[in-house]
């Protein structure tokens, strides 16, 4: 039976994972001492949620000034609850009593559960992997909050990838609820379920995703993001592409949230790809022009966008405005004006075909589980239910329409997605 978490006036529904088959009746292993590898921004929000959930933590650096740093960032997190009256001084305390920062790795040995959150680079997971297990004890977990990267691979890096899985927080990870779960070739059923088991005790909203690249939410924001590439190269600009989107009800638009997040993300994403991608499918180059000028969004003050310090103002820049017209000119694609009404469409339909593609491949077992994360995780307005509800509101006849004309739309490379499987498990 599926747990019914909530469910909002216009019908969308967060629901548990209990109904996933690979986590039904499956006994759990016990997790009582948790460590996180890296000290960043990640590791420390990871661990402020692990914290307020009442576990102990374990934080390792290998270096010390990292370490100092993680730890003056999480002292600062409770001293700014506590001077704002979220927390009383004596909470703040206990909770910070259960912090231990160190550099030294062997005290991984008396650990349940390690989470990964180091930088997003394959080789750099593989080597903390090919660490953790000379010193883990059999049983332990070990757990990776990389966000698009082949868990397969990682695991690869250890001789127990049945005790390897995926645990994706959302940044920042003592605020988002969303953890998407990725169980891996070789997950183990009971280390699936102890990780699904673990996100609740923290306060989180689990979604069991299968091992593809950027598994549920990363894969359909890709997709948009992508189509609103495209709308550039044909005539939008970045504020008016926001500003559409904004207005039917994203808190920000994706080029806004490219500035935030930091473009050089996506562009070292897209170079791990070059070699596998498809020549002739449509690639708009101008993100990658932006990152060569040095423009990594608002961390650098400048991306799609101009910022100045301290302000959360973002400017138009004509060099922006200019950089995409050149490009446009060299695509040699026609450039005409673009509706408002023309972008929102392009853009939700490229969720809802994406959508339709992941759950065909399995990596999402339910429409409803894409719902919760482009929702929880990726701002999707929820008056609007998530894009597959938005989708099927159109019926399946107009949607095959829709994406036939989003199709002649997008150019060579599009993958047209079954859409029957929107409407999967419905009675």
């Amino acid at each position: 039976m599926t747990e019914q978490i909530q469910v909002e006036k216009d019908g969308f529904a967060e629901r548990g994972p209990a109904q996933h088959p690979d986590v039904e009746g499956v006994v759990i292993r016990r997790v009582q001492s948790i460590a996180i590898i890296g000290a960043g921004t990640m590791g420390t929000g990871i661990a402020i949620a692990a914290l307020d959930a009442g576990f102990h933590v374990l934080l390792l650096e290998r270096e010390k000034e990292a370490l100092e740093q993680g730890e003056r960032r999480i002292g600062d997190h409770y001293a700014t609850r506590v001077s704002k009256g979220k927390i009383s001084a004596s909470l703040s305390q206990e909770q910070l009593a259960r912090l231990q920062g160190s550099i030294d790795w062997q005290l991984l040995a008396r650990i349940d559960l390690v989470i990964e959150a180091v930088f997003e680079d394959l080789a750099v997971k593989q080597d903390v992997f090919r660490r953790l297990d000379g010193l883990l004890r059999p049983g332990s977990i070990l757990a990776s909050n990389t966000s698009y990267l082949d868990l397969d691979k990682i695991a690869s890096a250890t001789f127990r990838p049945s005790d390897v899985v995926g645990l994706h927080f959302f940044s920042p990870a003592n605020v988002m609820r969303l953890v998407e779960v990725v169980g891996g070739a070789a997950t183990a059923p009971e280390v699936l379920a102890t990780a699904v088991h673990f996100a609740k005790r923290m306060g989180k909203l689990p979604v069991i995703a299968g091992n593809a690249f950027g598994f549920i939410g990363n894969r359909v924001y890709s997709a948009y993001r992508r189509q609103c590439e495209f709308l550039l190269e044909e005539g939008a600009y970045p504020e008016q592409v926001d500003a559409a989107l904004e207005a039917f009800g994203f808190a920000m638009g994706p080029f806004a949230v490219a500035d935030m997040s930091g473009l050089d993300i996506a562009w070292r994403m897209r170079k791990s790809q070059a070699a596998t991608r498809d020549p002739d499918a449509r690639y708009v180059d101008i993100p990658d022009r932006l990152c060569e000028l040095g423009r990594l969004g608002k961390k650098t003050l400048a991306g799609y966008y101009l910022y100045e310090a301290g302000s959360r103002e973002r400017k138009v820049d004509l060099l922006v405005t200019e950089l995409i017209d050149r490009a446009r000119s060299e695509s040699a694609r026609p450039s005409r004006p673009l509706a408002d009404e023309e972008i929102q469409r392009r853009a939700l339909l490229a969720m809802a075909n994406e959508a339709a593609l992941l759950l065909a491949e399995g990596v999402a077992q339910r429409p409803d589980d894409v719902d919760v994360v482009l929702v929880n995780g990726f701002g999707f307005p929820k008056r609007e239910g998530g894009p597959v509800c938005w989708a099927r509101k159109r019926g399946q006849e107009a949607l095959e329409n829709d994406i036939g004309w989003l199709a002649s739309r997008s150019g060579p490379g599009f993958v047209r997605g079954n859409l029957t499987y929107l409407w999967k498990g419905e009675d």
